[in-house]
């Protein structure tokens, strides 16, 4: 049997008949929360061949999914977007593709919650006008402004209240809070970004899929999102703030109390359920998606990158940013053997 096949390869290779060979199986790169540390995120893509000495894209056919949360906490968040979006334009021309999974601070950046947000972020966008931009804001607001902080110190002169304002509002912040405007160039990008990716049989979100949010078709869960980042709803009921919410979602990583809290207000108005093991709800969600494995980031993991549920769960945060310190790191899914990488942090 073995000499036929061989001499009837031979045969087809000799009357010039391409014989292809089999497609090689998809090559997947996924790369948890950088929270603006812009070092940490050139040497995971350097490591895992995406770029080059220039900072373009090498990765050939390669797809990575970064998997949200580029913002806030350390001060080059604007330098990894730059670069980001410079290899989603790069990237199809080899092949490739660049995807970015909406992260949950890259919503907050939008609905201008910006409780983690540095100076130097702040800074990136600052510019020559920038200080006449931020006395014009300032002289717009002024009666609302001196009504709030008077509301916490009555005895505060108009000048304390604007120094302490100027204070609160570095050069920049103007021109960042546009640029993440639901109307700006990072809110619009942001918007774009899809909260919950499928490839092949891989399910990428940054923070979970709960029970109750697999009930929801994904593509609909996708367009929920997209409605309100457009819309800039920051409402108790938007899915943006949702606890249950794959943004916030921390129930597949461990206990979550706001989820649960969340679960136990819903109750209130319709039968309670009895709550599923992590499993179960991992089974639920693979199932309601037909995947066979869900990639998931946002809650810190130090000790790195951690395959559990029999192979079908991923946690990729290892805190890759130098606020956390954790093993810069990222996942290889390849014919869906899911492959953890760690690289060396460089001096600082």
């Amino acid at each position: 049997m073995v000499r036929r096949l061989a001499w009837l390869l031979a045969l087809l290779f000799a009357a010039g008949v391409n014989v292809a060979a089999a497609p090689a199986p998809q090559r997947v790169i996924a790369v948890g929360d950088l929270h603006g540390d812009y070092q940490a995120w050139l040497t995971i893509a350097r490591a895992a061949g995406l770029i080059d000495a220039h900072n373009h894209w090498s990765g050939g056919k390669t797809t990575l999914v970064q998997m949200g949360d580029v913002t806030d906490r350390e001060p080059n968040s604007l330098d990894i977007i730059k670069s980001l979006q410079q290899l989603q334009r790069e990237a199809p021309r080899k092949g490739g593709k660049v995807i970015v999974v909406l992260g949950n601070h890259e919503a907050m950046n939008l609905l201008g919650d910006n409780r983690y947000t540095t100076a130097g972020e702040y800074a990136a966008f600052a510019d020559a006008q920038s200080a006449a931009r931020r006395d014009r804001v300032y002289d717009l607001n002024r009666s609302s402004v001196e009504t709030a902080y008077r509301a916490k110190d009555p005895k505060l002169t108009a000048e304390a209240i604007r120094q302490a304002w100027m204070a609160e509002h570095p050069l920049g912040w103007v021109e960042h809070r546009l640029a993440w405007s639901p109307r700006g160039d990072l809110g619009q990008w942001a918007t774009r970004n899809a909260a919950v990716v499928k490839i092949d049989g891989t399910l990428f979100v940054h923070g979970g899929i709960s029970a109750e949010y697999a009930k929801v078709p994904l593509d609909e869960v996708n367009h929920r999102v997209a409605a309100a980042m457009a819309l800039a709803d920051d409402s108790p009921r938007s899915v943006l703030t949702d606890p249950l919410g794959p943004l916030w979602y921390r129930g597949l990583a461990g206990r979550d109390p706001d989820a649960e809290a969340e679960r136990t207000e819903n109750a209130r108005a319709a039968p309670a359920t009895p709550r599923p093991t992590i499993d179960e709800e991992l089974t639920t969600v693979l199932n309601a998606y037909g995947a066979q494995r869900l990639v998931i980031a946002h809650t810190p993991i130090l000790s790195g990158i951690a395959i559990t549920n029999g192979g079908r769960l991923a946690r990729v945060d290892t805190g890759n940013s130098r606020y956390y310190g954790g093993p810069l790191s990222w996942l290889e899914i390849v014919g869906g053997r899911m492959i953890p990488h760690t690289v060396a942090r460089p001096a600082s």
